[in-house]
């Protein structure tokens, strides 16, 4: 069983804006009902900042996606589709996501210096490249370290997790992402197979044993310590008597909601997102393969787009409709992009110097464009961003824009278990797309 992250546990939900979505017809949940109810006496009234990250594992083609450039020697054969949001155009791949343009905004001048799946990826989880002298804590590990109360299911968690799971780094393993796959399936490991005072029984037993032979020998102090496993154990038990794991059935859905994201793991681990930011998580990760398109990118960057599109446009609609949208930052984006040449397998190559993310909800402003990419590169440049790239950031500033967006100190100071002092971000806040 994956250990469960000891992250942020907060009733401080909105009364009235969940009854009153319950009240206009929206299906709400037995759970978000009660907590809706629990919350009229919460002192504390606002929601918790959370983060929806759609991982779109190989690097989607920004020319296929966000910022396509059809009719140009790199266009390649897809077209440019209207939005909701003004002049905007996005690839005609993405239909149903143009019409909730409006609720988003682009940065599609992202620029990274990895190249390598393996090192961009952690680049852009954590914000920083590799050094092997420290591992970094991935997004959700820093949103959940910021705010430590109490939880009865895991505060991080990763859907369809690919091979680059969301690690806590030197902030400790309890702030990795709980990982669980196809919400078509019950998570795993969580049902007794007895009753539950026997079980318990067991459970105790078990443990008196683990930690009588991990006392022995050593000094008073240290045998009146809680083990790391006693504590993963206990969180572990919370959460399997926890009615919120109701959150990750996405079943309990009406059938018109759950079409709406696409039969798809995909689009059932993004409904999940939804009801699990819900009821409190603060970090849900939701993993979409297949775009590493060396070869054949037209057809694999369709394919991916067909998944992707009814889920993401679900998602926002969703978010917004539940009144979740200002309170949740939905991200969407992989480690790089693809270059605007075609090579000569009909695929496009790893790019890192001008891509797109795209970024949602929590004081992100609607309808903002930040960055350009040039219609005709020079793919000959000693300095591909320099001369293609218009208002360039880095991902280390995309990491410090999220961390603003959620409430947190982007440049805040953590002492590592070593004693080296490190900032949250090295970055600076893209203030074009913040309110």
């Amino acid at each position: 069983m994956n250990k469960p992250a000891i992250c942020n546990r907060s009733h401080h939900f909105s009364r009235r804006s969940l009854l009153k979505s319950a009240g206009g017809g929206l299906f709400l949940s037995p759970l978000a009902t009660h907590l809706a109810r629990a919350a009229e006496t919460d002192a504390g009234g606002g929601r918790p900042k959370s983060v929806i990250l759609l991982w779109m594992a190989g690097a989607p083609s920004q020319l296929e996606t966000f910022d396509p450039h059809p009719g140009s020697r790199i266009g390649g054969d897809t077209t440019a589709i209207k939005t909701t949001s003004g002049s905007l155009q996005i690839s005609s791949l993405l239909p149903q996501v143009a019409e909730q343009m409006h609720r988003a905004a682009l940065v599609r001048s992202v620029t990274g210096k990895e190249g390598d799946h393996k090192r961009a990826v952690y680049n852009i989880k954590t914000g920083y490249r590799p050094n092997p002298s420290i591992v970094h804590p991935s997004i959700g590990s820093v949103l959940c370290h910021q705010d430590e109360s109490g939880a009865d299911i895991p505060r991080h968690v990763s859907i369809l997790p690919d091979q680059s799971p969301s690690r806590g780094g030197y902030l400790g393993p309890t702030y990795d992402a709980f990982k669980v796959y196809d919400p078509a399936s019950p998570v795993p490991d969580v049902r007794r197979r007895t009753s539950p005072e026997r079980f318990h029984r067991r459970v105790d037993d078990l443990l008196d044993v683990v930690e009588g032979e991990f006392s022995r020998g050593r000094l008073p102090d240290l045998q009146r310590r809680r083990t790391l496993h006693t504590t993963a154990t206990r969180a572990a038990l919370t959460m399997m008597d926890s009615d919120q794991l109701a959150a990750f059935d996405v079943s309990q859905e009406p059938q018109q909601i759950q079409q709406a994201f696409g039969d798809t793991p995909f689009g059932r681990g993004c409904l999940a997102a939804a009801r699990l930011i819900e009821v409190g998580v603060r970090c849900v990760e939701v993993t979409l393969g297949g775009w590493d398109s060396h070869v054949n990118n037209h057809e694999l960057q369709s394919s991916a787009c067909e998944t992707l599109d009814p889920a993401l446009a679900a998602l926002l609609q969703t978010l917004k409709d539940r009144e979740l949208l200002e309170d949740t930052l939905v991200v969407c984006g992989g480690e790089f992009g693809r270059t605007p040449n075609i090579n000569p397998l009909g695929g496009r190559d790893h790019w890192p110097h001008g891509f797109s993310t795209l970024l949602a909800g929590c004081g992100i402003r609607a309808g903002a464009v930040h960055g350009a990419t040039s219609p005709e590169p020079d793919l000959k440049s000693d300095d591909p961003v320099a001369k293609n790239v218009e208002s360039p950031v880095t991902v280390a500033d995309l990491h410090a824009t999220i961390l603003n967006a959620v409430g947190v100190e982007h440049d805040k100071v953590l002492d590592t278990p070593i004693g080296r002092p490190m900032h949250l971000s090295e970055g600076t806040p893209i203030k074009s797309i913040l309110s």
